[in-house]
């Protein structure tokens, strides 16, 4: 008999599923990180409810940052410099002294989880999360998707006389925000057409560069069609800045295309370039002839500083500019803004805000939240375009990054925090944190490894 011969090898078992390469994780591994940061982005093409508080969005958000906590207690590091401890760290000191000044104990809470939402915790999350340049790039382009998606339904809601009403005419597009919050669509398109018009300037590929430039000239359709003064004019400031950050030739080169494609815009709009005509030059009338929203807005930004003046270092205390505006404004103002259209019925919405951020600030949180929180943006825009310059060269995602920091300061002036859109504010300033404070454009510090068309690798922000 024989026996088994003791050299024979063992016999293996296929693993059910098989692993993936280190190298592939290794490149896969920084867009995963980013998945939560993309879904806060897409969810917002869900249809909201009038009187919805909290949306898919908001909720995302807070999954983003679990991920960045669990990520950063993994690593087991300190997962911030410094610098990007104190700057994002700031707005919590105004924010929690107004807490303490608010109306109500259910205002204090529901108003310092939003302001630390949106200025602190989602754009850590963004920044911890957000670990190289192509993570940066697949949120910008997923905002540019979702603008693509809401800016459809806008135009289809124009053509169709489905829209929120204006000047008796259900013709504002809205996209699926609806009439309650006519700025969502108008934020959302205007911050894509910023971040594609960054991207066709700094892409190093061609192809991506021609998606961009397209994209960014077919959402000025919609963002037309929103009637939104303040949107056009930030998205104008922004876009501006870019060119110029991009060089002299070719921002003149952009703007004869621009101007090329206004034209051919306005003409197309057919029987709505009256209106859009007329919104463009009121532009320049608010002072002479304003509406009767301009006067609201006056008298509420009047309003705003009165308080201000009454409480210079603390203000009113956090979401209590409601309840003190009628002891601040004049008669001048309305009881309220009408909204209808676009699938809902008649509404009057009162004027809970001075559709001013920085007046918003200055009137409930004083001066102590003007030097904390409006000096935390400043101090991130400054840290951002001193990368930008020191880089030596245009970074394919610092002029979109850089554009959308500009672009929601600007707006600022015209509009404040609030509806479902917000969260796309914290997802902004979170892209802007990426770049300006984080070591090489990741909180490791590593340098990415990715290459060019032409085969040289590429390093991180600068």
């Amino acid at each position: 008999m024989s026996t088994p011969s003791a050299t024979t090898p063992p016999v293996t078992v296929p693993p059910l599923v098989p692993s993936l390469p280190a190298p592939l994780l290794r490149r896969a591994g920084p867009v995963l990180s980013t998945l939560p940061v993309v879904a806060v982005v897409v969810l917002l093409g869900l249809p909201v409810a009038p009187d919805s508080h909290v949306t898919a969005a908001d909720l995302t958000s807070g999954l983003a940052v679990l991920c960045a906590v669990l990520r950063a207690a993994r690593r087991a590091r300190r997962p911030l410099s410094r610098t990007a401890a104190v700057v994002l760290g700031l707005p919590v000191v105004g924010v929690a002294v107004a807490a303490t000044g608010a109306v109500t104990s259910t205002d204090a809470i529901v108003g310092l989880a939003r302001h630390l939402q949106v200025f602190v915790l989602v754009p850590v999350a963004v920044l911890l999360l957000v670990r190289d340049r192509r993570g940066a790039r697949l949120v910008l382009w997923s905002l540019v998707g979702l603008a693509l998606w809401q800016g459809a339904v806008g135009v289809h809601q124009y053509l169709t006389g489905t829209g929120a009403s204006y000047q008796g005419a259900y013709i504002r597009a809205v996209g699926t925000f609806g009439p309650a919050d006519v700025m969502g669509m108008a934020t959302v398109v205007a911050l894509a057409v910023v971040a594609a018009t960054g991207l066709a300037l700094g892409s190093g590929v061609r192809r991506a560069r021609v998606v961009a430039a397209l994209a960014a000239l077919v959402l000025l359709v919609p963002l037309a069609l929103s009637f939104s003064r303040g949107a056009w004019i930030a998205t104008a400031i922004a876009c501006g800045a870019q060119l110029l950050m991009a060089g002299v030739r070719r921002a003149v080169a952009v703007f004869a295309a621009a101007v090329a494609a206004s034209v051919v815009l306005v003409g197309g709009l057919g029987v709505g370039a009256t209106a859009l005509q007329d919104r463009l030059t009121s532009i320049t009338r608010v002072a002479d002839a304003p509406d009767q929203s301009v006067v609201d807005r006056y008298t509420m930004w009047a309003a705003a500083a009165d308080m201000w003046h009454r409480h210079p270092v603390t203000g009113v205390g956090l979401k209590a500019f409601p309840a003190h505006r009628d002891g601040h404004a004049s008669l001048a103002l309305s009881s309220g803004s009408d909204t209808s259209g676009a699938g809902q019925a008649y509404r009057r919405v009162p004027l809970l805000s001075p559709h001013n951020m920085y007046l918003l600030v200055l009137s409930e949180q004083g001066l102590l939240g003007l030097v904390t929180v409006v000096g935390s943006w400043l101090a991130l825009l400054v840290c951002a375009l001193r990368r930008l310059g020191g880089s030596g060269r245009v970074h394919d995602c610092a002029l979109p990054v850089c554009g959308l920091l500009v672009w929601q300061l600007v707006n600022f002036l015209y509009a404040d925090i609030g509806g479902p859109s917000t969260a796309l504010t914290a997802v902004c300033f979170g892209l802007a944190a990426w770049w300006a404070l984080s070591a090489e454009g990741t909180p490791t510090g590593r340098p990415s490894t990715e290459r060019t068309p032409t085969g040289a690798a590429e390093s991180g922000p600068r």
